[in-house]
């Protein structure tokens, strides 16, 4: 027999992650190496045990899955990461996939498709349940973007010139440098974008703002 696919579940919720422990001790070629209840474990359970996949869900106690996914790709780019969860909404699935997620399906995925995820992912690859894989080819077979100047027409010219350094990456203290401003009118302008894009927090204002053409060039 070849060598298991060794795999972290991390996920808040223990009845699933029983579940998951449950499905993947039953199949020969996986094995459950460690589980996490929260972000912040994922990333200290990953760099202790190196599994090869980690089963990540997006809503966790503290760091949440998208910043968790982030962290442990740092250090261990070669981890595959599969987010596992119950959104399937653009902006969740694009900021898992910038995050470096090579995996993403559904918690009502069958048993069958979680498997094929997870040992593709293991030999390398990148591959997304079909719902998702239909949203990405929805998006970029869509119409054109919109003219990065016509967008956000509720946001100011200022917020605006805010959301776009976001999109590129630029947190508070450079984007106070590059607009001459000082820190607390940039972080008022930034808790003002997430007002009127009803958005929770940086990742998903530059998921907007990128789909919208923005940020693309410094």
């Amino acid at each position: 027999m070849t060598d298991r696919i060794r795999i972290l579940v991390a996920d808040d919720h223990a009845l699933f992650r029983n579940g998951l422990r449950a499905l993947l001790s039953s199949v020969p070629d996986t094995e459950v190496v460690g589980e996490a209840a929260t972000g912040d474990e994922a990333v200290a359970r990953t760099l202790d045990l190196r599994p090869e996949v980690v089963l990540m869900d997006i809503r966790m106690p503290g760091l949440n899955g998208i910043e968790a996914t982030r962290r442990i790709l740092e250090t261990c780019p070669r981890v595959g990461v599969v987010v596992v969860t119950m959104f399937e909404d653009d902006d969740s699935v694009f900021a898992a996939m910038r995050a470096g997620a090579r995996g993403y399906v559904l918690k009502g995925a069958n048993q069958t498709e979680i498997l094929k995820v997870i040992r593709a992912v293991a030999n390398g690859e990148a591959l997304f349940g079909p719902e998702i894989a239909k949203r990405i080819k929805d998006f970029f077979s869509g119409p054109e973007l919109a003219d990065p100047a016509e967008a956000f027409p509720e946001l100011t010219g200022r917020e605006r010139e805010v959301l776009d350094l976001i999109a590129s990456g630029h947190k508070n203290p450079e984007i106070s440098r590059r607009l001459h401003l000082s820190q607390k009118t940039v972080r008022n302008h930034v808790s003002h974008i997430f007002t009127k894009l009803q958005v929770a927090d940086r990742e998903q204002a530059a998921v907007r703002a990128r789909e919208a053409g923005m940020g693309r060039a410094d």
